[in-house]
């Protein structure tokens, strides 16, 4: 994976133009410019407006990057690396690019924290019922019996299951350990040692839907995962449990999840929807057991700095010939996001 020459290798943006900005500011330029050969204000944003890729050795990707498929990389027959400022390649790394054999990192550890920090915020809420508190406060403006009200509501010895051991739910797990509550975890590639070592008993799917107060879904987006919550184990869990979706809108039902949200049984917070943005006339915006939000978990703002820095440690490493610290293996994909 070394560069091939001595000198710095050139670089070449390939993202949409305002990631860019976002990722890399004039400071972030000024520290890549000690390690790679790039015009900071070049972004390939569609590769058939980029008639000359020869002579680029590493492109430097994010969100909005085009495919690399085969007809790309024959025009860029010095390409050796790709480092993905964000979390999966799927979108624009392609099978051409693994026969090609290129090096390739990404920074899916890096969005991995913010997004099991919201999990967690919403985990702690939803038992403590916050959201439902709260509107109650608002409407009487007077104290009420909460306890009554809510009676066992609180974080102590609740149950949280996890549907994935992926990296934000592993992440989750260790930002769980420090609260009193039981850990399940759902996951088929996991094994009972490999679940106790991560905080948690392993459980098949419906035993964690039925018997978790929360249940947070973690599992990549393959065809198998596909509505893996629909209406029968939707209808599996408890009266009053929530639901919390931070991974991808398709692993839930979204008509059956809307039908039982609606009765009131269950509760839900929602950051991915399929589809993305939901019809305006859904009741998830308005019913008050459901926290709906607009794919904000990952990193955004001051959280992207984590992602940047990331790619910044991937590229000097590559420059200096050294091997990624956080390669994409293309074997992993399949069981990955």
């Amino acid at each position: 994976m070394a560069p091939s020459t001595t000198t710095r290798p050139r670089a070449l943006f390939a993202m949409a133009r305002h990631h860019r900005d976002q990722l890399f500011p004039p400071d972030v330029i000024r520290r890549l410019a000690d390690h790679v050969d790039i015009d900071p204000d070049h972004v390939v944003e569609d590769f058939a407006d980029e008639p000359d890729l020869e002579g680029v050795e590493l492109l430097i990707t994010s969100w909005g990057c085009p495919a690399l498929d085969a007809d790309v990389l024959a025009r860029a027959p010095d390409l050796k690396a790709v480092v993905h400022a964000a979390g999966s390649v799927k979108h624009h790394v392609t099978r051409a690019c693994w026969d090609r054999g290129l090096a390739v990192s990404s920074a899916p550890a890096a969005n991995a924290v913010p997004v099991a920090e919201y999990t967690v915020a919403a985990i702690l809420f939803a038992n403590k019922r916050v959201l439902d508190i709260a509107g109650l406060y608002r409407d009487h403006r007077a104290p009420l019996d909460w306890s009554r009200l809510f009676p066992g509501f609180g974080n102590y010895r609740r149950t949280v299951g996890v549907l994935g051991a992926s990296l934000v739910g592993r992440k989750v797990l260790e930002l769980l350990r420090p609260h009193d509550l039981e850990l399940l975890l759902a996951d088929p590639h996991v094994d009972t040692a490999q679940a106790a070592a991560l905080g948690a008993r392993l459980v098949d799917l419906d035993e964690l839907v039925s018997g978790s107060d929360v249940v947070s879904l973690h599992a990549p987006e393959l065809p198998e995962t596909r509505h893996l919550l629909d209406a029968r184990r939707l209808g599996l869990m408890r009266d009053g449990a929530t639901l919390v979706n931070t991974a991808r809108g398709s692993l839930v039902d979204t008509d059956a999840l809307t039908a039982e949200a609606v009765t009131g049984r269950i509760h839900a917070v929602i950051d991915v929807t399929e589809p993305e943005v939901l019809p305006a006339a859904s009741p998830l915006y308005s019913l008050p057991n459901v926290l709906l939000t607009p794919h904000i978990a990952g990193s955004l703002g001051g959280e992207l700095r984590r992602i940047t820095t990331t790619a910044l440690d991937e590229i000097e490493r590559y420059s200096s010939g050294r091997p990624f610290a956080h390669p994409v293996h293309p074997a992993s994909l399949a069981t990955s996001a």
